[in-house]
C-alpha cells in the first residue's frame, strides 16, 4: 500500500509542476500590478521606467532556473548589438525561453520582444506581463517596427504545433512558416538560431495523440496537457548569425543541407526567402545534432544535471 501511495504521489507531482509554472507566471503579473500602483508608473510598457520591476521578476526566474535546472546560457556574444531575429526550437512548455529572457536582461539589460500565438492573448489576467515583457502577435508591420527601433525579436516557427507534437527526436515542425525570413530580408537583419539542450526531457506530451492533433488542427487551441517538470540539465545555445548570400544557387544550398544531414527541399529554391528559411532550419538542426542526445532520454538528462555533464 505504501509503495502504491508513493508511486501515485510521484505521478501526481509531475502533473502538478506545470500548474506551478502557471502560478508563478500569474504571480509575476501580480507583482507588476503592485509595482504599477505603488510607483504610479504610467509610461510605455517597454520603457526603462519598468526596469526595476523587470529586474525583480527576471531575478526570480533566474534563481528558479539555477535551482531546478542548473541553467546555463552560452553564446550571448553571438547576439548582435543592434536588431536581429532569434529563431528557436519550441519545447512542450517553453520555460527555457523564459529563462533566456530573464538572464539576457540581467546580463545585458536588454529586451528581446517575443512573437506569441493568438491563444496567449486570450489568457485572462496577463495583459500587463505580456506588455512589459514585449510579447506581441507579430504581424509583419509590428516586427519591422520593433527591428527598426533596435530590438531583438524572437520567434519559434514551430510554435504550438511543435510544442504539442514534436518529441524526444527533436523534429522541427515548421510547416510552411517562412514569414520571419521575409521580415529579416526586408529589415536586412541577421537571423540567430537558438536551442536548449534537454528541453524535451523536462516536459513532455503523451505519445498517443492522433485525436488530439485533429482537435488542435480544428480549434488551434493547445488542449493536450503536458506532464513532467523533471529537473534535467538545461543549456541554451545561441548560434552564430546565419550568413546569407543572396547569390547562392539552389545546388549550393542543397549541398549545405546534405552536409548537416537535413533533407533537401523537393523543388529548386528560387527565392531568397526560401533560401534563408532552409538555412535557418539547418542552423538549428546543427545545434540539436551537436548538443543533444537523440532520442532524448529523461534519465540521461538527469545524470547530466546531477552527475557527469555532457556539453
Amino acid at each position: 500500500v505504501v509503495i502504491v501511495l508513493l508511486t501515485m504521489s510521484v505521478i501526481l507531482f509531475f502533473f502538478i509542476v506545470p500548474l506551478i509554472i502557471i502560478f508563478f507566471i500569474y504571480l509575476s503579473n501580480i507583482l507588476l500590478l503592485m509595482y504599477k500602483r505603488n510607483a504610479e508608473v504610467k509610461a510605455d510598457p517597454l520603457s526603462d521606467d519598468w526596469d526595476r520591476a523587470r529586474k525583480t521578476i527576471a531575478s526570480f526566474w533566474d534563481i528558479y532556473a539555477r535551482i531546478w535546472h542548473g541553467y546555463e546560457l552560452h553564446g550571448v556574444e553571438n547576439l548582435p548589438e543592434g536588431p536581429g531575429i532569434v529563431v528557436y526550437y519550441h519545447g512542450a512548455i517553453p520555460i527555457d525561453y523564459l529563462y533566456f529572457l530573464s538572464r539576457l536582461f540581467l546580463w545585458k539589460k536588454r529586451l528581446c520582444l517575443s512573437v506569441a500565438d493568438h491563444f496567449v492573448f486570450r489568457l485572462p489576467g496577463l495583459k500587463l506581463l505580456l506588455d512589459v515583457s514585449g510579447v506581441m502577435l507579430g504581424s509583419r508591420e509590428e516586427c519591422l517596427l520593433a527591428l527598426k527601433n533596435g530590438y531583438l525579436v524572437s520567434i519559434s516557427p514551430g510554435g504550438v504545433r511543435e510544442a504539442l507534437f514534436s518529441d524526444e527526436s527533436y523534429q522541427l515542425l515548421w510547416g510552411n512558416r517562412k514569414g520571419f525570413a521575409q521580415v529579416a530580408l526586408e529589415a536586412k537583419v541577421p537571423i540567430i538560431p537558438m536551442y536548449t539542450q534537454n528541453v524535451r526531457e523536462s516536459y513532455r506530451m503523451f505519445k498517443e495523440r492522433r485525436f488530439l492533433r485533429q482537435l488542435y488542427e480544428s480549434t488551434r487551441l493547445p488542449l493536450t496537457p503536458p506532464y513532467g517538470g523533471f529537473p534535467v540539465k538545461f543549456r541554451t545555445y545561441i548560434g552564430e548569425p546565419i550568413p546569407y548570400d543572396p547569390n547562392i544557387t539552389a545546388e549550393e544550398l542543397v549541398e549545405k543541407m546534405l552536409y548537416v544531414n537535413f533533407p533537401a527541399p523537393p523543388e529548386p529554391l528560387r527565392s531568397q526567402q526560401l533560401s534563408l528559411l532552409f538555412q535557418t532550419k539547418m542552423a538549428i538542426q546543427a545545434l540539436i545534432s551537436k548538443h543533444q542526445t537523440i532520442p532524448g532520454s529523461i534519465w540521461k538528462a538527469l545524470l547530466e544535471r546531477f552527475g557527469r555533464r555532457r556539453k
